[in-house]
């Protein structure tokens, strides 16, 4: 499958300081609202907070593919944004991050994995009920755009 080779050929790795600029990129070419430098420099320096990056391994590649963040508190995963670089969507890369995310999961324990999703994104729902996440409820309005988010979670 064309995905997983190009999947294949990304290494998911620790995002660094040194990726802020390629990831506040990718942040403000995927969504509306983005998060801000502070907001990504604090999840850096948070001990139950990971973002990870996906990075092409081809010369001459984009400098950044997409990345992940997630927290790990007690017996919970919390994916709070996901992003990939436009050009490179539909390729599995996201499918690539959110694996390792759940692979660390299981592997430290945990119980569950959640997510919140635009209502309106059905292509990332479908990635997540690829993991068999499931539509557990809806936050009325959280987005600050007044769009809905659908809880979603995961039992591990």
């Amino acid at each position: 499958m064309i995905a997983e080779a190009m999947a294949e050929g990304v290494k998911i790795r620790d995002a660094t300081n040194l990726d802020l600029p390629a990831i506040m990129e990718i942040e403000r070419l995927a969504f509306a609202q983005p998060w801000s430098l502070d907001s990504f420099e604090r999840e850096l320096s948070l001990p139950f907070s990971r973002l990870i990056v996906a990075s092409p391994m081809a010369r001459g590649a984009s400098p950044l593919a997409g990345y992940l963040c997630r927290w790990l508190v007690a017996d919970e995963c919390h994916i709070l944004n996901v992003a990939v670089r436009p050009g490179m969507r539909r390729r599995g890369i996201a499918e690539r991050m959110m694996s390792d995310a759940i692979t660390e999961a299981k592997a430290k324990n945990a119980q569950v994995v959640t997510l919140e999703v635009r209502r309106s994104n059905l292509a990332a729902r479908r990635l997540y009920r690829k993991f068999a996440f499931e539509e557990r409820r809806l936050r009325i309005g959280y987005y600050g755009s007044g769009e809905d988010a659908i809880v979603m979670e995961l039992k591990l």
